[in-house]
């Protein structure tokens, strides 16, 4: 593996600049799979650049992402709340 393909997979640049990384925050923290991606997601929209899209529509694809993640867990409270009666 060479040092850039390292570099991508263990700092990448959409993360490298905060103090603490979202992975570990996230696993020293113990939180859910949910509650990481928001985390993830939030954290780096307006830092990761997608091919073929511009940093405006990148980050609103991050965005997209973060509220994909939170509306799953309301959706997974509400149909325990039903369960539940």
């Amino acid at each position: 593996m060479s040092e850039n393909e390292t570099d991508i997979i263990n700092k990448p640049n959409h993360y490298a600049r905060w103090v603490i990384q979202p992975l570990t925050y996230v696993m020293a923290n113990g939180m859910e799979f949910w509650r990481g991606n928001i985390i993830k997601y939030s954290t780096r929209a307006g830092y990761k650049q997608y091919d073929g899209m511009t940093m405006w529509e990148s980050e609103i694809v991050d965005l997209r992402k973060a509220i994909r993640n939170a509306e799953a867990r309301i959706e997974q409270i509400e149909q325990h709340q039903r369960e539940l009666g």
